[in-house]
């Protein structure tokens, strides 16, 4: 018998239909003698739907206010499941995250869980319910509800996780695992069966969409076993590693996936002093605006007396960074020029396989050449290579790299 946490997502709890069909899912698993405890989303378009009534209501509502509606969206998916097991004979109870004990600081719509009381959840278990949890959402010191932002219901599931010393966290979403690139840009995308939690969030971090940073941060604090799986076919799915043996590394893919995005834009200030200081003097503004700043490139002039420098941001970001720029970098730095482009795209190479094999960067570039798509700025890290192209050469460059590191075969190479 295991204990398992499994997370269903808006779209696997979009209709009544897709909610009875997890209840008969559940069941299976139930019925084979696990431990299962459910974490749900809102059904799909519903936190979207509460948020445009609040802005009918006031276009600044405090950030309480939104987290005592939106977390309404999840208490109906779980006393509807709850609903659906017992309909199908399976003993099921439904929690909010205030019932069932997920404890948050009091950051109002991106607040951090800070423990989880799980006396009377393994309690629940123990006498046989199938335990229904609402993600997305917890409590402060105070009783105010809270809840954890962006994809917080895939953090529910791998915190409960890692509460309860679950076998697995199994998220459903509608897709059947992580795949090499999006097969919606390149066909011959493999699902992988294991990657690491490293590779993971170097993934989720430059554009995969699959899982949210957080929920792969806290499965690698934790060393929670964490698998990725469709709601609508079964199949194996992939499974995410804490780590990977050094004896097994020399044998890994070169490259586990290839991720991108087209949500960059980037800055570039030519001609400014090079002073010690200059790139706080830019970047400090960019910071106290609450603005992240991804990838950075200074470069010296011949005479070393003048430096460009060119960064990038988010592109929703990069009206209001060029406004600063303008109006409160150059005239501190008294010269310089600025220039800004907001179609442009950030292509990666992601592989623990990086670190014990040399020449990723000059193939990567090669084929990059060969398809005269001209590299603007370029990133490393040990397990990562990042570079940005011009956005309308983006899909052409995902498809040529899948298949020049062997990532279109089933078993890519790992030379």
């Amino acid at each position: 018998m295991a204990l398992y946490v499994q997370k269903f997502g808006g779209t696997s709890v979009g209709t009544v239909e897709r909610i009875k069909a997890v209840a008969e899912k559940v069941k299976r698993f139930r019925d084979e003698g696990h431990q299962i405890v459910v974490v749900v989303s809102a059904m799909s378009g519903e936190t979207n739907r509460l948020i445009e009534l609040a802005g009918q209501i006031n276009d600044e509502p405090t950030p309480r206010e939104m987290d005592m509606l939106v977390s309404t969206g999840e208490q109906v998916t779980i006393s509807l499941l709850a609903m659906a097991l017992q309909k199908t004979g399976v003993p099921a109870t439904s929690y909010t995250g205030a019932q069932i004990g997920i404890r948050t600081d009091s950051a109002h719509t991106k607040a951090r869980i800070q423990r989880i009381e799980t006396e009377d959840l393994r309690q629940d278990l123990e006498d046989g319910q199938v335990v229904v949890v609402a993600g997305f959402q917890g409590v402060d010191e105070e009783g105010n509800i809270t809840t954890l932002g962006r994809g917080g219901s895939d953090t529910t599931g791998v915190a409960l996780a890692a509460a309860l010393k679950a076998d697995e966290c199994q998220i459903y979403t509608d897709v059947d695992g992580v795949y090499t690139t999006d097969p919606r840009v390149c066909s011959k995308a493999q699902r992988l069966e294991t990657i690491t939690v490293e590779e993971m969030l170097e993934l989720a971090s430059l554009g995969s969409k699959v899982l949210q940073i957080r929920a792969v941060e806290f499965a690698g604090k934790y060393n929670v076993p964490l698998r990725v799986l469709s709601s609508f076919e079964d199949g194996p799915g992939t499974l995410i590693i804490a780590d990977q043996h050094e004896e097994d590394s020399m044998e890994e893919p070169l490259i586990s996936g290839i991720a991108f995005t087209a949500n960059e834009a980037k800055l570039t200030l030519l001609n400014t002093p090079d002073v010690p200081g200059v790139a706080w003097r830019i970047l400090g503004p960019i910071a106290d605006a609450n603005i992240e700043v991804d990838m950075i490139v200074q470069n010296v002039a011949p005479t070393g007396n003048y430096t460009d420098f060119t960064f990038t941001v988010a592109k929703g970001d990069y009206k209001q960074t060029m406004k600063i720029l303008k109006e409160q970098v150059l005239p501190d730095l008294g010269e310089g020029e600025l220039r800004g482009d907001d179609n442009i795209a950030k292509v990666s190479l992601v592989g623990v396989g990086m670190r014990s094999h040399a020449g990723v960067a000059s193939r990567m570039f090669r084929t990059l050449a060969e398809e005269n798509i001209n590299i603007r700025m370029v990133s490393t890290s040990e397990i990562k290579i990042s570079v940005v192209i011009d956005e309308k050469q983006m899909e052409l460059a995902v498809r040529m790299l899948h298949q020049a590191f062997g990532l279109d075969k089933k078993d890519p190479e790992s030379e």
